[in-house]
């Protein structure tokens, strides 16, 4: 197998695969899909067996080939990948479209739905089929030719954009750098930033310190330095990046301008009045207005703990700090500065009793007990010498699935965090195909011999990807359409990472997983009821900015934003006034950086992360209720959540779970917002 992307008999060949290899290798398998479209289309009688499984196959095999290759150009970009993945997306996109409209699949699903046996196919199947007919119609495949022509064209452009907006923002985070000469500039920042400042200085040939925006960095300088021009130095190239106010090279407006016209222009040819009415006919949510009902339903109730919270902030940075004008700048690094005061303890303190593997053991232990699955380490081929490989294996030892860990920030790697899935279970010939995924993070890699150290904040971001991960892994469905995160709504996707994010909270949970770098001793109970005791400080004013960026996507993409004459910049101003409880500076350009929107699955979409949030905290009071390590309860909740994939309706496998519809009474508790 001379092209290791054409080679599908187990786990990806990443010490092979090289940029010259994209174009022949998905030439070949995109001719493949069509070959395999046009045989199914001469057949009669379309049956599951006969018609969606070898559509399903050619399928598969060019979306492993390709999620490949986008996973590697997102945490190993390169020239060559990029020009590569970029030359080859218009074609994977326009593959995938066309199969949207074909109107020989179209009839061989409706003719599967139409058929004797629909009703009595497995839930997993007739779910399948019924999303298969409602893409077709959002797909356009209802269009007349010439319109379906011009929705095929914006699929592609849209397509294109999404990946030079993603370029764009890596770029214009990987050019900046702050090089320090004086080290009291840097008073405050913990020595293992200081020292990772110095050791990234010392690779460009430099004497002194260097600051980047990359997300450990970024975030140290934010919560810890002391000198507030560098502070505000650093916030302002952050807030611009890929902006009218940096270098034009990698100003996004113009990119964002284009995808709200084609996206507005693509709703309009299918019979909508707003990409947000296309967004939400996918989800759970009914329309729009109902989305904003809910956004400004929660801003009311959170608001008043939002002011009060943030008239505390400044009060103290008047009398404790000397600030008289709190600026966003000045958020972060005031509220670190309360928690020391208020709660005797600092992120840097608490992070010396999360070293990498003490949490990882606590992670796969508790996954252990809930789902009664064994986390191991195994073998395969890495990308990185940073990333790590596990596996899942249930009591009898059968194999469940693989993962690959990638935790560290580095230059050349997309920010954030995000699961990827690369295998899906599946059962093909009376095999069973047992699923892969990636999970990545952005932390903070080890500083010398030490190991990696972890901040209360990353494990969280830890335990929510892999809660993504755990949705992918665990399902028990076996149809690829329906498969893990396959066919769930998207508004719904967020519920199982959100939901693993409690347990960081909880004492048996937190106390298994820390050991303290030099003395190896778990964290005290009285730190850990200190942590306890601050968790919700400020977080009103989190939360209240989460429904600002989501109000202002879903009202983004209504029918009141007009792309082609509104200003993107006064509407989000707009949506500050009613919402926001602190002023941004006039330079911030957050659009810009807006990747989930504009480069992600979230268009008319981010409220999701608050929906999800309902039924997480309502899905984690059952836990509450029973023991939050009560293994029947999470035995229930893998089988009536977990392993469901999109077999069936989000809300039905909520009720299924919890008895009742979802309440928002523990979202509020959680967050420390009741009377």
């Amino acid at each position: 197998m001379t092209n290791p992307l054409l080679d599908f008999s187990g786990l990806p060949r990443f010490s092979a695969i090289r940029p010259e290899h994209v174009e022949p290798a998905m030439q070949v398998l995109l001719a493949e899909g069509r070959a395999a479209v046009e045989a199914l289309s001469a057949r009669a009688e379309p049956t599951w067996e006969a018609f969606v499984e070898p559509l399903d196959d050619a399928n598969e095999r060019v979306s492993r080939a390709w999620g490949q290759v986008s996973h590697l150009n997102a945490v190993l970009n390169s020239p060559a990948l990029r020009d590569a993945y970029n030359a080859a997306l218009p074609k994977v996109t326009q593959y995938f479209a066309e199969q949207g409209q074909d109107p020989r699949l179209h009839a061989g699903f409706k003719a599967l739905a139409a058929a004797p046996g629909f009703a009595s196919l497995p839930p997993s199947r007739h779910r399948y089929i019924e999303n298969q007919l409602r893409d077709f119609r959002l797909g356009g495949a209802e269009l007349p030719p010439d319109e379906k022509a011009r929705f095929l064209a914006i699929q592609e452009e849209l397509a294109g954009l999404s990946s030079r907006f993603q370029d764009n923002l890596l770029d214009a985070t990987n050019a900046f750098a702050l090089y320090i000469k004086d080290r009291n500039a840097l008073s405050g920042l913990p020595q293992d930033d200081v020292a990772r400042a110095a050791e990234e200085a010392a690779r460009d040939g430099r004497t002194g310190w260097k600051l980047t925006l990359q997300p450990p960095c970024y975030t140290a300088v934010m919560q810890y330095a002391d000198h507030h021009g560098l502070r505000e130095d650093i916030y302002r190239a952050n807030a611009t990046r890929a902006s009218g106010l940096g270098d034009p090279r990698w100003n996004n407006d113009a990119l964002i301008r284009r995808m709200l016209e084609l996206r507005l222009e693509e709703a309009r040819l299918l019979g909508y009045s707003s990409y947000a009415e296309v967004s939400l006919a996918s989800k759970m949510a009914a329309d729009p207005a109902a989305v904003i009902a809910f956004l400004e339903d929660l801003s009311r109730r959170v608001r008043p703990y939002a002011e009060r919270d943030i008239e505390a902030l400044r009060r103290f940075a008047r009398e404790e700090l000397n600030l008289a004008d709190l600026r966003a700048s000045d958020i972060a690094y005031v509220t670190e500065k309360q928690r020391q005061r208020r709660h005797a303890f600092s992120d840097e303190e608490v992070k010396r009793y999360f070293p990498e593997e003490a949490v990882l053991g606590g992670l796969f232990g508790l996954i252990e007990r809930l789902y009664g699955v064994t986390v191991r380490a195994a073998s395969a081929e890495l990308y990185h010498p940073d990333v790590r490989f596990f596996e899942l294996v249930d009591r009898s030892g059968a194999l469940v699935g693989q993962f690959y860990l990638d935790l560290y920030a580095r230059e050349h790697k997309r920010g954030g965090a995000w699961m990827q899935n690369t295998i899906h279970r599946r059962r093909r010939a009376g095999r069973l195909q047992t699923p892969v995924a990636f999970l990545t993070c952005n932390f903070s890699a080890p500083v010398g011999d030490g190991p990696a150290l972890f901040t209360h904040r990353e494990v969280r971001t830890l335990f929510h990807e892999c809660g993504h991960g755990l949705h992918h892994l665990l399902t028990r469905i076996e149809d690829l359409g329906t498969s893990g995160i396959n066919g769930v709504e998207w508004d719904a996707v967020e519920l199982p990472s959100q939901f693993m994010e409690n347990f960081i909270w909880e004492w048996d949970v937190v106390a298994a997983m820390t050991r303290h770098v030099e003395t190896g001793e778990r964290i005290p109970r009285s730190l850990f009821d200190r942590l306890l005791a601050a968790k919700n400080l400020n977080s009103s004013i989190q939360f209240i900015r989460q429904v600002e960026i989501a109000l202002f996507d879903m009202r983004l993409h209504s029918a009141g934003f007009d792309p082609a004459t509104g200003d993107v910049l006064a509407l989000l101003a707009d949506v500050r006034r009613e919402v926001a409880v602190y002023r941004m500076p006039e330079y911030d350009r957050f659009p810009n950086q807006f990747p989930h929107v504009f480069a992600g699955g979230y268009a008319a979409g981010y409220y999701s992360y608050k929906w999800a949030e309902v039924l997480s905290a309502d899905a984690f009071g059952a836990f509450e209720q029973a023991g939050v390590l009560d293994a029947r309860t999470g035995e229930r909740f893998r089988d009536e959540v977990l392993a469901r994939g999109g077999s069936r309706p989000a809300l039905d496998s909520f009720v299924a779970f919890r008895g009742r519809p979802p309440q928002i009474d523990a979202l509020l508790r959680h967050n420390g917002m009741t009377a």
